[in-house]
């Protein structure tokens, strides 16, 4: 069984995230209509984070019904259980076209 207890994750550089999301960009297609990012509001995440019990948030990637890349968000309890009885998160603001150029973006 798991056992998370909200400290999962840790911080990495400015540098090797910039690494990373440069890897992810080189890998994709040129096509300027690629997904990089999503952007969540500080309101859902925190809805998500007050539920009874959640020590974190598990992130799906997805697609829509029309091909789109999604993310969803959903509560996660001490045990790694899904919490499908509360929030689940998606309709971020997606980038591009929702974004501004800078060490992540490229």
């Amino acid at each position: 069984m798991l056992n998370y207890n909200g400290s999962e994750g840790e911080s990495i550089s400015l540098e090797e995230a910039a690494s990373y999301t440069a890897n992810y960009r080189n890998q994709q297609s040129q096509d300027t209509g690629t997904v990089r990012a999503h952007f969540f509001g500080r309101e859902i995440l925190q809805k998500i984070l007050d539920q009874e019990g959640c020590v974190g948030i598990r992130m799906y990637y997805g697609l829509d019904d029309a091909g789109n890349k999604q993310l969803v968000l959903i509560g996660a309890n001490a045990d790694g259980e899904d919490q499908e009885e509360g929030t689940v998160a998606d309709r971020s603001k997606v980038c591009p076209p929702d974004c501004v150029v800078g060490h992540l973006n490229g």
